[in-house]
């Protein structure tokens, strides 16, 4: 699934969009680790090697700061209202940490197995089959988190957050970024940096 030229990416204004625009990039580079499974047990071409490389490095090093914007930002800040709204979404929320837990050996895997397929061109008919498992594992988990925290808990927590929580939130993300956040006090500035995720 490429990415959209010209498409609408949320700033730091808009912290629930942005953790949002993350899940796209999880989805896309899911897809990438799905594509490149099914020809592992063969040499790989140039490209395939590139898209492999690109999906590992998004797992490792930018998805990591995604799981903290929600567990150590998000999460705690949620916890911490009082409103019926919020209190079903919370019921949610350690579901939603376990993921993140289940998912730490597969990705492990993925990256061990990546690597090596970067390494030697291609694995073999056991190590090709194990990639393929654990990516189809994390694919089934992030289609069901993804879809809870976009349609559950992130719009909650854009209604309900305060908006001086909100920029706190923002703050956070942003640091974990290197980036720096660019809003007012009403999170109405639309001239925000555009973060890496």
């Amino acid at each position: 699934m490429p990415v959209q030229i010209g498409a609408k990416v949320e700033g730091f204004s808009n912290p629930t969009g942005l953790l949002s625009d993350c899940h796209r990039r999880i989805e896309m580079f899911l897809g990438s680790l799905e594509a490149v499974a099914k020809l592992l047990d063969r040499p790989l071409a140039e490209e395939a090697r590139r898209a492999l490389a690109s999906a590992l490095r998004y797992f490792r090093e930018a998805a990591p700061k995604h799981t903290a914007d929600e567990e150590e930002s998000l999460f705690p800040r949620l916890r911490r209202i009082t409103h019926p709204e919020v209190q079903a979404a919370l019921a949610e929320l350690d579901a939603l940490e376990k993921d993140h837990r289940w998912a730490v050996p597969l990705h492990d895997e993925v990256e061990r197995l990546g690597q090596l397929a970067l390494s030697h061109g291609h694995l073999s008919n056991t190590e090709a089959e194990a990639f393929r498992e654990a990516v189809g594992k994390l694919a089934a988990m992030y289609r069901r988190h993804i879809q809870l925290e976009d349609r559950v808990v992130f719009p909650v927590a854009a209604r309900l957050l305060p908006a001086a929580e909100q920029a706190a939130l923002a703050g956070e993300m942003a640091r974990r970024r290197n980036a720096v956040p660019s809003f007012d006090a009403q999170m109405e500035t639309h001239g925000a940096a555009q973060p890496r995720k």
